[in-house]
């Protein structure tokens, strides 16, 4: 049967946020932040969230958010997001994502909520004690996107079972509330290198700010000795470095290795490869760590200099939020008439 449901004609727009939680590293940068740059590069309208009202969902040091907020608005900036092209806000200056957050926790079911997987991985083996915010915030994530019509995501691999449950949400407020097309179904955009970046001691795990080992991950702040350090103690095997990506499967930190040489370098992995085929990780590490730090290092000074001008950063947010809310508010003002609110 021909799905006749009329589709969503808005302007295409690009939406996606990163939490300000503890310091930011390499599988932030090329998994996020350099695709959002590329994607305002190629003249998408896109609109970049710091979600300050996600991470209060587990225990934030207090007085700890707003620099953490500056902190991941100024790597944005660093990275190539430029806020003249670009929204760039916190989220919590835009009260919209609340207010649809509770909209939508009407029109979500919690049978769809339970099948979240990251709420198990987060709240680990004491569910009952974790915040209500913590197994809702998919649906604020959903909020996060539909407050500006948003029709693409760039997300990780890890998050689109959240988009899945934005477009279950959006097809269920645009058919109970008889407004076919309203809400857009978000799309996913997972493309290129660099979509999933692993620790580098543990090939089958995500590069995580939370593991311990400090040697797991690669630092926005890390200077060339240190990127050097990480590169040269990072696991692998005993192998050499194949010649087809195909030869990579079952070999998660070479792939790894291989996958980060490709994104920062701009090339294929067939291209890494072929340069690099039988040679051993006393070649291919030196050669890694000597373009991780070529692209890192501009991005890095950029990042510290543009910190140094707190005041600057907050004349950058404080622009966004009201960008920002004049794209929210007048979808707002049409989700209250249509859910069938009190007006004056």
């Amino acid at each position: 049967m021909t799905d006749t449901t009329p589709a969503y004609t808005g302007p295409q727009r690009v939406f996606s946020g990163i939490q300000p939680t503890g310091s930011l590293h390499l599988g932030n940068y090329l998994g996020a932040l350099k695709k959002f740059a590329d994607l305002q590069a190629e003249g998408h309208d896109c609109v970049f969230c710091v979600v300050d009202l996600h991470a209060i969902t587990m225990p934030v040091e207090r007085g700890a958010l707003i620099d953490q907020t500056r902190q991941i608005a100024a790597a944005f900036m660093a990275a190539g997001v430029d806020p003249a092209k670009s929204v760039i806000f916190a989220q919590s200056s835009v009260l919209a994502h609340v207010e649809l957050a509770w909209i939508f926790n009407c029109v979500a079911r919690m049978g769809w909520v339970e099948r979240m997987t990251q709420f198990k991985d987060k709240a680990g083996k004491d569910a009952e004690r974790a915040s209500v915010g913590l197994f809702t915030y998919p649906v604020l994530q959903a909020a996060d996107i539909l407050a500006y019509k948003a029709t693409h995501v760039p997300v990780g691999e890890d998050q689109k079972q959240h988009l899945e449950l934005s477009r279950d949400i959006a097809e269920r407020f645009n058919r109970e509330y008889g407004v076919p097309g309203f809400f857009p179904l978000p799309e996913p955009m997972i493309k290129g290198p660099g979509a999933r970046i692993m620790s580098l001691k543990d090939g089958t795990k995500k590069m995580s700010k939370s593991d311990p080992s400090d040697l797991s991950r690669i630092s926005l702040v890390d200077d060339a000795d240190a990127i050097s350090k990480k590169i040269r103690k990072a696991t692998t095997d005993t192998g050499v470095i194949p010649a087809t990506a195909e030869e990579l499967k079952g070999r998660p930190e070479v792939e790894n290795l291989v996958g980060i040489f490709a994104a920062l370098s701009g090339r294929s992995v067939e291209s890494v490869l072929a340069e690099f085929e039988g040679k051993g990780f006393g070649v291919f590490k030196p050669a890694l760590a000597e373009v991780t730090v070529a692209h890192l290092a501009p991005i890095t000074a950029r990042y510290r200099d543009i910190l140094a001008d707190p005041a600057g950063i907050d004349r950058v947010l404080a622009d966004g939020a009201g960008r920002a809310n004049a794209i929210a508010a007048p979808i707002m003002d049409e989700v209250r008439r249509v859910v069938g609110f009190w007006r004056p």
